[in-house]
């Protein structure tokens, strides 16, 4: 793989003269021809950038030179790609042994830049999993994100965090597998709750031993692998086996078991042949919009689905919205051993070929026409139609609301991204400032942020330095506000000065009255920030319907409580709070849970852990003599008197 970096922000015209007065097509026609000169007859990835080095494009290509030099001819083009050629300034090249190979570079470069001209997919959130540890005697069952860097059985994906609980919780009612941590484990001396109601076999104080144990966990790999109903018939033998002996009490847990298997089963179960390992992903475009939704089926099981609405120009064909989304959806994802998918691809052939390269084994990416799988596909497109005709009318009922906005706080356009902004805190303490982001897709969750206030501690009078953070008195409602937007602020000046990354926002609003709509104005007018700001005051007694709303260099004003604008108003605002609410109660119960032996200078993680788990509690730890903490593995002499004084030498 070779890199190759063409840079013409200033291209000549004919006579060797600056081009700067000629049309933007011509210069970005110009720039794509003196690539194109260089550019080999073999397979790479092209990336287009603008003059501010903003990636405008990524696209990958069986021969650069040729799919490069279609860009030369603009008259040929749609008119999405004649802006995006009117923009170029730059290209960059990277070559690559095989066009597979090529095509799985594309997917990751535009997942990781995200740039505006390509189909992007948006919200790819990772998927949970049920992971069966395999490094303990007695596994765990337990759910699981992120990299497979643990060791054991990894069953998924599933569609959302709530299947994965709901079969978590009847894989313990049927198999009685723990889900404690090896540190509670190893800390029980009697059972706990999760052995009265009958979902562990408690293990921790040996109620079981580690073979019979072991079959429990052996057949929960069994069930989650496929062969549920094998595993569901021993069970039914075992309970007429014990109520043929007269043992009814056994019978009876069995019974119940079997009941948990059977409410997974009523919700998983398939029959379709050949469908063991498959993800369905069928798309439905209207108006300009898709949406595709994915339904993942694993062991013959129904894992859920999920829908993603791709952001893409409204001339792309469904096979191009495909397979942009094919490419990022499995950029971070093991692909399964089937890929059944609604419209049929320009390259199903190369997709398949550089899936099953990623997977490590033969990837089947198939589209149906006919029999059962055909029939799901057409499930899955009918869910996708129908998801996509609720995100619309959303949409239309949330631009009304925006050009409401834009006409009540005298706006030059309706606002494409909002931000709010509240405060939470009890009396100063565990003080949270919350950002929540709104625009016309509605809440956007993950631009959502949290800012830990940094209370400083009083300022010595000797200290005299201007530049020194500000005091925060405990409840100081405006100088947490002053802290938030001078640190939201000023890294969005640091980082997009120039307001071309869409993090921006056409609208803030302020949880608060006058106070608060000053000191905001403060720090933007100090970063020399100019935004539309507005501040919502709770009414008299907090009355909701009657807010009043602060602008400056304007009387403050209400709404009729029957307004849609102060609904829409009103739901921003609570958002924020919930979200603000939210950070402070995690932050508290954070503090609440802190040990004191996190105060001890030089005990980390480790060592504390080793003493917990060596005297059971932090009190213990406290009560110890010198001699006792010497004996904890990891504990020198010296680290058991510093223990030692921190807690019997403080004045």
């Amino acid at each position: 793989m070779s890199t190759s970096d063409f840079d013409l922000d200033s291209p000549t015209d004919a006579t060797g003269a600056p081009a700067a007065t000629a049309p933007n097509i011509e210069r970005g026609v110009a720039a794509i021809q003196a690539v194109v000169k260089t550019l080999p007859d073999a397979p790479g990835v092209y990336r287009m950038l603008d003059g501010e080095d903003q990636v405008l494009y990524v696209g990958k290509a069986g021969s650069l030179k040729k799919r490069v030099a279609s860009y030369t001819q603009p008259a040929r083009v749609s008119h999405r790609i004649f802006r995006m050629i009117s923009e170029t300034r730059r290209m960059e090249i990277v070559t690559t042994q095989s066009e597979v190979e090529a095509l799985l570079l594309e997917s990751n470069l535009i997942k990781r830049l995200r740039p505006r001209f390509n189909i992007l997919l948006r919200d790819d959130k990772s998927f949970p999993f049920i992971l069966i540890r395999g490094d303990h005697a007695f596994p765990q069952l337990v759910k699981h994100r992120g990299g497979r860097n643990r060791p054991g059985d990894y069953f998924g994906p599933f569609a959302s965090a709530g299947a994965v609980d709901r079969t978590l919780t009847a894989l313990q009612k049927a198999f009685l597998i723990r889900n404690c941590s090896d540190a509670i484990f190893n800390a029980r001396s009697r059972p706990c709750l999760q052995y009265q109601i009958k979902r562990c076999a408690a293990p921790c104080v040996g109620k079981i031993d580690d073979t019979a144990y072991a079959q429990l966990v052996d057949a929960a790999r069994a069930f989650l692998g496929g062969r549920s109903r094998q595993v569901q018939d021993q069970m039914v033998a075992a309970m007429e086996a014990a109520s043929a002996n007269l043992d009814f009490e056994s019978a009876a847990r069995y019974r119940d078991r079997i009941r948990a298997l059977t409410s997974i089963q009523a919700r998983q179960d398939i029959n379709v042949d050949g469908l063991d390992d498959a993800d369905l992903i069928a798309l439905h475009s209207e108006g300009g919009a898709s949406c595709i939704q994915v339904f993942f089926f694993r062991a013959g099981g129904n894992y859920g689905n999920r829908a993603y609405f791709p952001s893409h120009d409204k001339s792309a064909t469904a096979a191009d919205v495909l397979a942009a989304f094919i490419g990022q959806f499995y950029d971070d994802k093991q692909p399964p051993r089937q890929v059944l998918i609604s419209h049929a691809l320009g390259e199903s052939e190369l997709v398949a070929e550089a899936l099953s390269l990623k997977a490590g084994r033969r990837v089947e990416v198939r589209h149906p026409l006919r029999g059962e799988k055909r029939k799901l596909i057409d499930h899955a497109a009918t869910n996708a139609r129908d998801a996509l005709a609720r995100r619309l009318a959303e949409s239309a009922s949330q631009r009304r609301h925006l050009n409401a906005l834009a006409e009540l706080f005298e706006l030059d356009k309706p606002p494409e991204r909002i931000e709010v902004y509240d405060n939470s805190h009890i009396q100063g303490s565990n003080a949270i400032g919350a950002m929540i982001v709104a625009g016309p897709e509605g809440f956007r969750k993950t631009a959502y942020r949290r800012f830990n206030i940094r209370n400083v501690a009083a300022r010595p009078e000797s200290q005299s330095d201007d530049n020194a953070p500000e005091i925060i008195e405990a409840g100081d409602d405006f100088a947490m506000m002053r802290q938030v937007l001078s640190r939201r602020f000023a890294r969005a000046l640091k980082e997009d000065p120039a307001r071309q990354g869409g993090e921006w926002p056409d609208l803030v609003l302020i949880d608060g009255g006058a106070g608060q709509l000053s000191a905001a104005r403060a720090v933007l007018v100090e970063l020399g920030v100019d935004l539309p700001l507005v501040a919502i005051a709770k009414g008299p007694e907090r009355n909701a319907g009657r807010e009043r709303f602060f602008m400056p260099d304007r009387a403050p004003f209400s709404l009729d409580p029957g307004a849609p604008a102060l609904y829409f108003l009103q739901r921003l605002r609570d958002e924020a709070h919930r979200f603000a609410i939210e950070g402070h109660r995690a932050r508290r119960a954070k503090a609440m849970a802190g040990s004191p032996v996190d105060d001890i200078e030089g005990i980390g993680a480790k060592r504390k852990k080793a003493l917990l788990l060596h005297f059971g509690s932090a009190r213990a730890v406290a009560a110890a003599r010198v001699e006792d903490l010497e004996a904890v593995e990891g504990i020198s002499s010296a680290v058991a008197r510093r223990i030692y004084a921190h807690f019997h030498e403080r004045g």
